[in-house]
């Protein structure tokens, strides 16, 4: 393009050795030009890939820490668990009220310390940028490891917006529902869960576990074997602020909670 100008219209203006100095320059000055840009895109895209890695490492190690966790202390604290309550059973008709008051003591501090472990290892699996990864991914591989665990059937319906849970309302959600499911299994003789999410009023939720079992309704307020999680379920959901409750309904089996929205 210079070449042509410079020929067509600038002779009478630039000589020939000028405009032979001038064309170098030229080159020179749209090359750089050029190029400066060229090389900061280039550098923003290693910087992203530099961010990636470093975020790709990360997980990794979060998803190893994680699984240690769930192999190792929690498996751990689960058969604790059990042994606590065969041993009570064992000698039930021999306890004294002080005794029973311990065993009770101590079934609630092993399933607080394994609660404790549970949200962390719900957290270490949280990518560090939480929209990278849906929320109920989780919420599903929970529901699959049940029923391979269980032979129960679960069925998820799923439609609440994840924007209105923070961070610590999923862990705590996921951790009640994993308790809803475990106190069927132990309990309700169910063949069938259902699981339902849903958007209610302007910013608030609800969240149902339905099952087909043979029905009950404990004293929720008592730390007995039937209502214990039930018990912790409730005491969660006064903290969070949440709604709870339990019911029968058409044959069913209903733990409800939930959380207000404006209407």
């Amino acid at each position: 393009m210079w070449e042509y100008v410079r020929h067509s219209f600038l002779l009478p203006y630039v000589s020939m050795d000028l405009g032979n100095w001038l064309a170098p320059l030229l080159v020179f000055l749209v090359t750089m030009t050029l190029l400066r840009k060229l090389f900061a895109m280039m550098e923003s895209l290693q910087e992203d890939l530099q961010k990636e890695r470093a975020a790709k490492a990360a997980l990794e190690e979060r998803e190893h820490i994680a699984r240690e966790l769930h192999d190792g202390i929690a498996q751990s604290l689960f058969l604790l668990s059990v042994r606590v309550d065969r041993v009570e059973q064992t000698h039930k008709g021999i306890l004294t009220e002080a005794l029973r008051e311990t065993y009770q003591s101590l079934r609630k501090t092993v399933y607080e310390v394994n609660e404790y472990v549970r949200q962390a290892i719900a957290g270490l699996r949280y990518p560090v940028n939480p929209a990278s990864m849906p929320w109920m991914e989780s919420i599903y591989n929970l529901v699959e490891e049940f029923r391979h665990d269980t032979g129960i059937s679960v069925h998820v319906s799923w439609s609440l917006t994840e924007s209105r849970l923070t961070m610590k309302e999923k862990v705590e959600l996921y951790s009640t529902i994993r308790e809803a499911m475990i106190n069927v299994y132990k309990h309700a003789q169910a063949s069938t869960i259902w699981i339902e999410g849903r958007d209610a009023g302007q910013e608030g939720w609800r969240c149902e576990v339905k099952d087909d079992g043979q029905g009950f309704l404990p004293d929720i307020n008592q730390e007995s074997t039937g209502g214990f999680g039930l018990m912790m379920i409730r005491e969660r959901a006064v903290t969070l602020q949440w709604s709870f409750e339990i019911r029968q309904e058409s044959q069913h089996t209903l733990v409800i909670i939930g959380k207000e929205g404006k209407q």
